[in-house]
């Protein structure tokens, strides 16, 4: 079991938490055969998630070449990798050349894709995340390929129903959900026509101090903005603990391509969610709105099985991040447009 802080100082600090490697990653490790390459590195858990697999291999004692691909806007995540050890190659995934100059590796995590901006933007969109997965499954069609997908692909559900399974059929709302599924399709198609090994990874909110629905929720509340609770309950999911599951999930690829939902077991309030957020930061909470009987919830059954559950819970999520937000620590200032329910982001 991990050891934990009562609420993290700073962003090294935080970063250092989000890439430290469970004992199973570890284990996974030591076992796994072949090098590691993570297309869409750059993005929100990418280079957390590339840096665990570094240090999984220096717990383990191996050597595995690591490489982290983006476009790097930001050199700073770049910097990042490249000290701890994680070799980085920069270009547009949606250039074709490009993907096919990459490296053969064994093991693919694919983490590309757009989301906000869709609206308006819908060619591009459908582009990345679902002509870009076609191009990736035939280039690594000998690989084993762990692929982002996102649970927006479901319909909404009713709120006690436990969520929606891998087995549901989905029924993507709104054009970003449906490219989503559009980019698992394509994952499906290369498995079956190339026999390759993949696993598809339905995500429900990661979150972390700087990002994720609660920081959302806490940073209206700490600005006293009313909060609408019609979305009235979600899951969410420490993203060290996604991290730990998603690297995992190379182990359990099949083809046909296998689906996997990741998320928290809680079925979190939004309402009970601020008002806690309101005691912790003794601010006043307005909310707006009235709780709708469905939400885009996710059943995790399947994954706590193969992976057991998140080691850290939601009460210590709330703490945590009470304490970062409303000390002023650095956000990512990218909402999650949680609330959105008519898919338009």
């Amino acid at each position: 079991m991990k050891k934990y802080p009562d609420y993290y100082e700073n962003e090294e600090e935080l970063e250092t938490a989000l890439s430290r490697p469970s004992r199973e990653v570890v284990e996974m490790i030591k076992k796994l055969d072949g090098d590691l390459i993570f297309l869409g590195v750059a993005g929100k858990m990418g280079v957390s998630m590339a840096r665990m697999a570094r240090e999984a291999c220096l717990q383990a004692g191996i050597e595995k070449r690591i490489i982290g691909v983006s476009r790097f806007s930001e050199e700073s995540q770049r910097q990042l990798l490249e000290e701890s050890g994680i070799e980085t190659l920069k270009g547009d995934l949606l250039d074709l050349d490009f993907v096919r100059s990459l490296p053969d590796v064994k093991n693919v995590y694919y983490l590309a894709g757009t989301k906000f901006g869709t609206t308006g933007n819908e060619s591009a969109t459908w582009a990345m995340n679902a002509y870009l997965p076609g191009l990736v499954a035939d280039k690594y069609k000998n690989s084993r390929i762990v692929a982002f997908s996102t649970g927006c692909v479901y319909s909404h559900v009713h709120h006690q129903s436990g969520g929606s399974k891998e087995t549901d059929v989905p029924q993507p709302i709104g054009e970003y959900a449906q490219s989503c599924l559009g980019r698992e399709r394509l994952f499906e198609f290369g498995s079956l026509k190339n026999h390759t090994f993949v696993s598809l990874i339905r995500l429900f909110y990661a979150v972390e101090m700087r990002y994720g629905v609660l920081v959302d929720i806490a940073t209206k509340v700490l600005e006293e903005k009313p909060i609408d609770v019609t979305m009235g309950y979600v899951n969410v999911i420490w993203q060290g603990d996604a991290n730990a599951m998603i690297l995992r999930a190379i182990e359990h690829c099949e083809s046909p391509a296998k689906t996997l939902n990741i998320t928290g077991p809680e079925l979190l309030s939004v309402r009970e969610t601020a008002l806690k957020f309101g005691e912790l930061m003794n601010k006043k909470v307005t909310l707006k709105g009235v709780e709708a009987e469905t939400a885009l919830l996710g059943n995790a059954e399947e994954s706590f099985k193969r992976f057991g559950k998140p080691e850290v819970g939601i009460d210590k999520l709330i703490y945590w991040t009470a304490q970062w937000v409303s000390g002023k620590h650095k956000l990512l200032g990218k909402p999650t447009h949680f609330e959105n329910r008519d898919g338009n982001y």
